[in-house]
Formats: structure tokens, sequence, C-alpha cells
């Protein structure tokens, strides 16, 4: 069987984003176990097929049309699916097209932009799944965040591409009351990265993990509204209290940043300027790898982040963890990861130590109960993850 997956993959300028590639190793090795070959759908295909060991063609694109250009591209790719000559002859959306052909079915692998926030993203989306329709192969959407800000046209797009899908499933309550609202049966689960890397039989992934310990920070460079030079003291203010409540080491991970080179950059940036602030002694640990960010995260003491997946990563190992939310979208996110595996600590980042600090020592008073709710529901996330996958290779199957 052969798919054709659509994740936000791809390194360019050597920055990595830990979550979106986890999300799709986490399909690609799923799938892989289910007898599939993915051909993915990248921004850098050349280093995503190196990288994954599969094949890769370039995205359709959106990116720097408005909202009449996007319409015409979409219309222009569709109309070419169903063999109208409307493409130039080096359009990156005709080899998505000729792989969609070629291929079984088309996965839209987990994510958080299918919102008004990013419509370059739902018109990327709502193509790959027209070109799907139009040829006649299945699509799967897998592991999604909806909205919360789904208004106008991206509504109805999104609305549409759901609504061709044989398997839907989204990662939040408030994420399946919205699919509900557009018409959608979709199922609720855990992040499809929440256990990526682990082998099958491992129910206890914190245990198991050992050091490194003490406390890991994952900040990200999008504050909102909060301005930077105070946020940058508060968030000082609440890694210290946790070095002091905790007595462990501090490390700093970024979830967003370049995977070589010494030059801070994306969520770094904003990491050292906190460092620079504190009063305890830290260290940096490399953005790597998928499977280097799950494991260092699994084997914390306790985690602060204002990343989605650093959450995605530690819950599940039953390891305490405080999120720092900047608007309604990242509350959705934190919220849910972290309502699965039953923890609820998140505070506003322009409040984090005001908020943050009270609201870390008794999520630290919790830490017995936190490892116990996990170890409790991680057998049953784990059963009900496997089920779908195969319910998605069923789906996608000729």
């Amino acid at each position: 069987m052969r798919v054709v997956a659509l994740g936000d993959v791809g390194v360019i300028d050597d920055m990595m984003h830990i979550g979106d590639e986890a999300m799709f190793q986490a399909a690609r090795d799923e799938l892989a176990a289910r007898g599939a070959s993915l051909v993915a759908v990248s921004s850098a295909p050349d280093e995503t097929a190196s990288r994954y060991g599969i094949d890769a063609v370039p995205r359709i694109r959106f990116d720097g049309l408005d909202r009449p250009a996007s319409e015409r591209r979409l219309a222009a790719v569709l109309a070419f699916a169903d063999g109208a000559d409307t493409l130039s002859s080096d359009d990156s959306a005709r080899a998505v097209v000729a792989a969609v052909a070629e291929a079984d079915g088309v996965l839209i692998a987990g994510g958080g932009n299918l919102a008004s926030t990013w419509p370059l993203h739902v018109y990327e989306r709502a193509a790959l799944a027209g070109v799907a329709a139009r040829l006649g192969r299945s699509l799967a959407v897998s592991g999604q965040t909806l909205g919360p800000d789904l208004r106008g046209r991206d509504r109805e797009l999104v609305t549409r591409l759901l609504q061709s899908a044989r398997r839907v499933s989204v990662r939040e309550a408030t994420t399946h009351r919205l699919a509900t609202e557009l018409g959608v049966a979709a199922r609720l689960g855990v992040d499809d990265a929440s256990f990526v890397g682990l082998p099958a039989g491992e129910i206890a992934p914190r245990d198991a993990a050992g050091e490194p310990g003490g406390v890991l920070v994952s900040l990200s460079l999008s504050l909102g509204r909060a301005p930077r030079a105070e946020t940058v003291e508060r968030v000082a203010a609440l890694v210290d209290a946790a070095a002091d409540a905790t007595g462990g080491p501090v490390r700093f991970h970024a979830h967003f940043g370049p995977m070589t080179g010494a030059a801070p950059r994306g969520d770094a940036v904003l990491h050292d300027e906190v460092r620079g602030r504190m009063r305890t002694a830290t260290a940096v640990v490399p953005t790597g790898d998928v499977a280097a960010a799950a494991s260092l995260a699994r084997s914390a003491d306790l985690l602060i982040t204002g990343r989605y997946h650093p959450a995605v990563f530690a819950a599940p190992a039953g390891v305490p963890v405080l999120g720092l939310v900047t608007d309604d979208y990242t509350a959705v996110k934190q919220r849910g990861a972290l309502a699965q595996w039953g923890q609820e600590a998140t505070v506003p980042i322009s409040e984090a130590d005001t908020a943050g600090i009270p609201r870390l020592l008794a999520l630290l008073q919790d830490r017995e109960r936190v490892a116990r709710e996990a170890r409790t529901r991680l057998p049953a996330h784990r059963s009900a993850a496997a089920a779908w996958w195969d319910s998605v290779a069923d789906a996608l199957h000729p």
C-alpha cells in the first residue's frame, strides 16, 4: 500500500521543528508497521526523503498568496486533477497530483494548522483533499486541532475536507466539539506523537528513562501580546523557583531550533534571554531530533513548557507539566494534551511568576497522583492509538 502523507515537515536552513516532525514520524512508523510506504509532501522533499528513507514531493504551495489568489490557485489545482491543462510545466502541484494518482490513499498527518490563523495551511490541505477526491483516493485526517478561530471560507473549506475523509481523529475535547458542529464524526484521542519511539509493550516510559531528571524548560519564541522584557523576567523567576523546589538541574531545550551550530536561533534565542536573568545555573540541550527530544521530556522530574509537544512527550510518562499559554489557541492545545493524562496545570505566560509559582508548587505536591494517573491511563491510550492506525490502514487500503 502506498500513501501520500502531508505534514509540516522539511528542515530548511538547518532549523528543526520537533513537534511537526514527530507527528509525521509517528504516522510513518505506524503505517510502515501495517505494510504501507509513504510519499511525503514536504517543504524540503530531498531532505525529508533522506531522513525518513521514503519518497517525497514538494508542497502545492499557497505561501504569500492573498485570499483571491489562493482561490484561483485552488481552482487551478483541482481543475488539473480533473484533467485540464491549468498549471505551468514547473508547477510543484504537478508532482503532488502525480503522487496521488500513483498512490492508494492520502493522509493528512497530525497538526494544528486547520485554523483561520494560517489560511495557507487550510488551502494546502483543502487542495490535497480535493485532489484525492477527484482521483478517487481515500483520505484520512489524523491527530488534528481545529480552530479555535475558524470562520468564513476557512470554515467552509475545512468542513468539506473533513467530510470527504473516511477517517478523522482530533486531539482535544474542544476540537471534538467543533468537529461535531461541522457535521464530522471524529475520533477523540491523544496526539499522534504521544508514543513515538516507545516500544509497543512499554507502559512505564519514565521509569525506564532514568537520568537526567531535574527541570526541563521548553519555551516558544512566540509570546502573543505579552511584553518581551517583562515576560523574560517573569519566566526566569518561575524557573528559579522550580529549581529551588526540586533541587535538581535545569535544562533548556528548544523544540524549534538549529540541528547544528552553536549560534542560538528560534526558541533558543528566548531561552538565552531567560537564562541570562536567572540566578540558578542552567544547561542547554541542543535541539537534536525527535527521539532525543521525546526521551529528554519523558525523563524529566518537571516540565515547564510554552511548546505543545514537550507536554505530549512528558505527560504519558507521568512527568508533572506546567504549561505557559499565550492565547486561546495555545490554551486549547496545552489543556487538551494535559487533560488526556489527568493533568491541568496551565497559566498565562504573562503571569508566569505571580500565578505560575503557586501553581508550580501545588503541581509538585501532586506529583504522586500525576504519576499514578499516567500509569493508569497509558495502556488504554496506547491500545486506542493502535486501533486508530489499524482503522486508517484499513480505510486507505485499495
